[in-house]
């Protein structure tokens, strides 16, 4: 009994380093990033989706900023039920199931509060569709870290941000054009917002399950016939021989329980430091800017062509990830950017001209996501394959109970001192996240997951 396990950890081991000595990414690897990408476009999507229709809502039914503050922060509470069930089921089941099963869900609750009669009803969907979508986000993650090459993992994650990033002006472009319509028009949005179920049928298809997974949990046969697929489209691609491989040390397998101990417990402070200070900034800056912009006095439609504008950025700023992710150590990327972030804030809080708004809310926001595309890959590199999908959920379920309180924060904030304190939290919440992941967190880059 011992031969054998040891003998599955050992051919675990040259599978996981099979994918990782692959020097280029296949075309199997590129039509699975269009699919999870497309995925992720509804998480970004469903993200800003209430910013942009809370005018409409606090119009049309006659609510408070409380109230919208409220609706707001409810929705984080079925996020952070999704990140960390998601991910630990991922843990046991796979992260195949768990990223199409998700999909699924989040879609009939986003289409069920198109149709809500009231805002009881739209808050209750509104936390089962952050179940679904976290459940499925935090394992998309998990999925890229795992499957792709260990020099290109950090550039994929930016990739896969980028593209989802879409979603956000996607989000910001339709609510402008629809609300202005008239009554009820904010429902077409959440319709939408519950497309991703097509993408579902293709996952069905094409979507694999993670070799690391299999390789870990009895399933080395299956891995086997897919890893070798991927080497001979590499093989073809570069037209060499792959280079040797370099195997790591495997990572035994442990209890849950492990999660908090001293190996890890430290990793997962520094990453729910960071998860909760980007989600203040990211979800009390687009969530909030149309309506704050509005309540300081700018026309609702103004205030939606400058949040849609500015929206635009974080497709620029995830790519900008893209060529340094992998040259540079992820922390110091993360720290300085989000420096950059605080900076901005600041400018962002007492700019008079519509001109100084859009330009310094671009440059946050592209900021903000290079610094993202540095969490979303550090996250799930830090621990073991059978805790990687729970650990990287509790730290993205700390990001959003966060969430939660975003809303009566700034809500708060606002009704007490104005608009420009707003942002200045804000700011004070970057300085935090560059300091944690400047001097606290790990180095990972170019290293293979079990190594880290």
């Amino acid at each position: 009994m011992t031969t054998s396990t040891s003998e599955q950890r050992d051919s675990a081991a040259v599978l996981k380093a099979r994918i990782d000595r692959l020097p280029v990414a296949t075309a199997t690897h590129k039509r699975w990033m269009v699919l999870l990408a497309f995925f992720f476009l509804f998480d970004t999507l469903d993200a800003a989706m209430l910013g942009y229709t809370a005018p409409a809502l606090k119009a049309e039914w006659g609510l408070s900023i409380s109230t919208i503050g409220a609706l707001s922060s409810i929705t984080f509470a079925g996020m952070m039920i999704g990140a960390v069930v998601g991910g630990r089921l991922a843990d046991r089941v796979g992260r195949r199931k768990i990223i199409l099963a998700s999909v699924v869900f989040y879609s009939v609750f986003s289409i069920a509060a198109a149709c809500a009669p009231n805002v009881g009803f739209l808050g209750t969907c509104r936390i089962l569709t952050g179940v679904g979508l976290q459940a499925m986000t935090g394992v998309l993650l998990v999925f890229v870290s795992e499957m792709y090459p260990k020099h290109l993992r950090g550039r994929y994650q930016a990739v896969l941000l980028g593209l989802g990033c879409i979603g956000i002006p996607v989000v910001s472009g339709i609510s402008s054009l629809l609300i202005p319509l008239g009554h009820g028009m904010w429902r077409w949005v959440f319709v939408i917002g519950g497309l991703g179920v097509v993408g579902s049928l293709v996952g069905l298809r094409i979507l694999p399950e993670s070799v690391r997974w299999q390789a870990d949990n009895g399933r080395g046969a299956e891995a086997e016939l897919l890893v070798a697929r991927l080497e001979d489209e590499a093989r073809r691609k570069t037209g060499a021989e792959l280079p040797d491989l370099v195997i790591a040390k495997p990572v035994p397998a442990g209890a849950m329980r492990n999660l908090f101990s001293r190996k890890y417990f430290g990793r997962l402070v520094v990453l729910s430091i960071c998860m909760i200070c980007f989600i203040l900034i990211n979800y009390g800056f687009n969530g909030w800017v149309a309506t704050l912009l509005v309540e300081r006095g700018i026309a609702q439609s103004q205030a939606l062509r400058i949040a849609f504008i500015i929206s635009l950025a974080s497709v620029p700023g995830s790519f900008l990830a893209y060529p340094i992710i992998d040259r540079f150590e992820r922390r110091v990327v993360g720290a300085l950017s989000m420096v950059g972030v605080a900076a901005f804030l600041v400018v962002f809080a007492f700019a008079k001209s519509a001109t100084l708004l859009i330009v310094s809310g671009f440059l946050l926001t592209a900021l903000s996501y290079v610094a993202l595309s540095v969490l979303y890959t550090y996250a799930p590199e830090i621990f073991p394959t059978n805790l990687r999908g729970l650990g990287a959920g509790v730290g993205n379920g700390m990001g959003r109970v966060a969430g939660l309180a975003q809303g009566f924060i700034v809500a708060g904030i606002f009704d007490a001192f104005g608009f420009a304190p707003v942002f200045g939290y804000m700011a004070a919440a970057a300085v935090i996240f560059a300091v944690a992941m400047g001097f606290f967190g790990m180095r990972t880059s170019n290293r293979s997951l079990e190594e880290v």
